[in-house]
């Protein structure tokens, strides 16, 4: 094993990028923007071209890196091909192939950017200790990437671990981002709570703090319940019945060891796991009643733990 890894992880805004040795030690992280004109053609070879010139300052010849890891967010297939990836302005595009081959032809793994975000969280954050992981991000939407016996479980088409759009509601009259109605992530993301707070704000006149504030969000609700607030503690445990349920259901499929919620919700802390684990309890399926919830610990970094350790784990099985 080579004794460097780089691991990228895709945004829509910026390209997060960070040098590691093979044990898993960041040794620097950086940015660099996402150039999406022209149909994204120009993030592939920024990237190449920001490795490289890292790698010049650092002093590290691109010989002594095993490879790259790249999170992508969109459907990636087991060959690295990206399949559609609409917010970079990509159709079907070979990523690892062509970064590769930008990169005198070192390895590249490439997976969905929520996927490498489990990895990551699986490998280093908090899922560490547990080999059979599922990832929740609840932030504007929610993500979700599924880790089974330490690797990432993608699924035929790259659209494994897509958790934010299991249907919860058949009675849903709002669209989803997705263009389904009922999808997880109407209920229990950031823009769905608050969604979900102002429909009943405006439902009845019941008394709330909700009411002063200036602009509702999942930071307020959340808020305002740990300081006791009757309709906020209603709107929390309504969260937590949907996502509990929701959780029950991916765990008859998958059965976890654990489940690491992230994202910006997850800010909320430990009343999130909490509300969460008491209705996975009540609906999970007995064999699988026991799994844990984790708050994630990486953050925004996990997708580049996540894309090295997808990159090394290549590495490893190329030498056995």
């Amino acid at each position: 094993m080579k004794p460097y890894a780089v691991g990228v992880d895709v945004g829509g805004t910026s390209v997060k990028l960070g040098l590691f040795t093979a044990e898993g030690e960041v040794r620097k992280k950086w940015e660099i923007p996402t150039r999406k004109e022209e149909k994204g053609c120009h993030i592939l070879p920024d990237i190449a071209r920001s490795i490289r010139d890292t790698l010049d300052e650092e002093g590290i010849p691109l010989a002594s890196v095993e490879g790259a890891g790249l999170g992508v967010p969109g459907a990636v297939l087991a060959d690295g091909t990206v399949n559609k990836a609409v917010n970079l302005g990509w159709d079907v595009l070979p990523a690892a192939e062509e970064l590769s081959g930008m990169l005198d032809g070192i390895r590249v793994r490439a997976a969905n950017d929520a996927n490498a975000a489990a990895l990551g969280e699986m490998w280093k954050g908090g899922g560490s200790g547990y080999r059979n992981v599922v990832l929740l991000t609840l932030g504007t939407g929610v993500g979700g990437g599924i880790i089974l016996d330490g690797r990432i479980w993608a699924g035929t088409n790259g659209a494994g671990g897509e958790v934010g759009h299991i249907p919860v509601n058949p009675e849903e009259t709002e669209c989803c981002g997705c263009g389904n109605r009922g999808c997880l992530e109407q209920y229990v993301s950031a823009s769905g709570i608050a969604r979900m707070a102002r429909m009943r704000l405006a439902a009845d006149e019941t008394a709330s703090t909700l009411r002063n504030s200036a602009r509702v969000t999942a930071r307020t609700v959340f808020d305002a319940a740990k300081a006791g607030d009757a309709l906020a503690l209603e709107l929390v445990e309504d969260f937590g019945r949907i996502l509990g349920r929701a959780c029950a259901t991916v765990a008859a499929v998958v059965d976890p060891e654990a489940f690491v919620i992230g994202g910006g919700v997850s800010h909320a802390g430990r009343i999130v796991l909490d509300v969460t684990e008491k209705y996975y309890r009540q609906y999970a399926f007995h064999a699988s009643r026991d799994a844990q919830f984790r708050l994630a610990e990486l953050y925004n970094d996990a997708g580049i733990y996540g894309a090295v350790k997808l990159v090394l784990q290549s590495a490893a099985d190329a030498q056995e």
